[in-house]
């Protein structure tokens, strides 16, 4: 007998936690079914650890759509595991390899997965047990290989949106560094030679130059300490939540994170209620699937409003958890008895609305950087000439 921990939704929406003694995963899980809990997760007290950085989100798509295509053919869970070692990445592998031992032994899909470090989303699990719950395994793997497959997508429009204005940044404040650590200290040479006196403009930018000759390793290491104590901070949960909520307050930043909130948020939950999860155990599992721990914290308080009985879209309303199109959709599902399908198309919404976003912040952005360093850039040549012809004055 070994002790498993589990955290598991209550009738009334309730989470509760605590150890169940069993032989072994799928056990412990049937037991909590037979209790009457919805099981959100099943672990061995011994192998639970920090959760680790999920593997890539098309690497996952691509097994998951392998295994829900094989399933849904009537091939058996554990072949279809097997089958798929083919074409998924290196890290999932072994993931995948334990997963078809477990379910030989007896254990769950769900359960198998859970152990598998963090490589596989916590929300992906929440999905599968749900499905094996409800008897509709194949509608729960095709789920989630869908909702992997949008989430891929958008973080590729997404970083396709930002590439360029990123290599702007970088040539530019390269161009800067060399203009004043090399092209400049030449130049000032040939002014100190001079004995004249110099023009302001000069003088600044001749300073600046000998400053980062002479203190660069200084300056870069006083930057890079301040970055790492920056990151330290954001990776504590009090620290990212802040800097979470001061995103949020951003201009046109801030419009664009909650945009892609919604649509996460939204495609998340329609594919879990599609998979048979209850809502109240949805919304739970909800977390991990939004990406902002700020929006996540609104959603734990609608959840708890929900509970008491409160409307999902007015719970939303309440605590802004979604952008204003995404919850008129929502609404309107709740309203019609088609929650899964409205919440689905009120992510695609949020996506787009998510994309106009990043497509007019892109087009803003590009113009000023161009603007900035142009404008660095003349003020270097300004300065230079403005000496020279001082010396041919003379």
């Amino acid at each position: 007998m070994t002790d498993y921990r589990f955290r598991a939704a209550r009738a009334d929406g309730r989470i509760v936690s605590g150890t169940v003694r069993s032989t072994q995963a799928a056990e412990a899980t049937a037991m909590l079914t037979e209790r009457g809990l919805f099981p959100l997760s099943v672990a061995m007290q011994a192998e639970e650890a920090a959760p680790g950085r999920p593997a890539p989100r098309r690497e996952l798509a691509i097994a998951f759509r392998s295994v829900a295509s094989l399933v849904t053919a009537g091939v058996p869970l554990d072949k279809a595991l097997s089958a798929t070692e083919a074409v998924a990445g290196a890290r999932l592998r072994p993931v995948l390899s334990h997963a078809t031992s477990a379910l030989r032994e007896g254990e769950s899909l769900a359960a198998a997965l859970e152990r598998s470090g963090g490589l596989v989303p916590a929300l992906a699990i929440g999905m599968i047990r749900a499905g094996e719950r409800g008897g509709r395994l194949g509608i729960a793997l095709e789920e989630v290989a869908t909702q992997l497959e949008l989430e891929a997508d958008l973080v590729a429009r997404v970083r396709q949106a930002l590439a360029y204005p990123i290599l702007l940044s970088v040539v530019g404040v390269a161009t800067i560094l060399v203009i004043t650590t090399i092209v400049v200290p030449k130049f000032a040479e040939l002014l100190n030679d001079a004995g004249q006196q110099l023009p302001t403009a000069t003088r600044f930018l001749l300073a600046a130059s000998t400053l980062l000759l002479r203190r660069g390793w200084l300056i870069a290491a006083g930057a890079a300490g301040l970055v790492a104590l920056f990151l330290e901070w954001r990776r504590r949960p009090a620290g990212a939540l802040r800097w979470h909520q001061s995103l949020l307050g951003f201009p046109f930043i801030g419009a664009v994170r909650a945009a892609l909130a919604s649509a996460r948020s939204c495609r998340a939950l329609s594919g879990m209620l599609r998979a048979g999860m209850p809502l109240l155990a949805a919304l739970d599992a909800l977390g991990p699937a939004v990406g902002d721990r700020a929006i996540t914290a609104r959603l734990a308080r609608a959840r708890e409003l929900v509970a008491q009985g409160i409307p999902l879209s007015a719970a939303f309303e309440r605590e802004t958890v979604l952008v204003t199109s995404s919850l008129h959709l929502v609404s309107v599902g709740e309203a019609s008895g088609q929650l899964a399908l409205m919440t689905e198309r009120a992510g695609l919404l949020a996506a787009q609305e998510a994309e106009r976003g990043i497509r007019t912040l892109v087009s803003l952005l590009e113009p000023a950087l161009i603007v900035t360093f142009g404008a660095l850039v003349a003020f270097v040549a300004a300065a230079l000439l403005q000496a020279v012809y001082g010396l041919r004055a003379i």
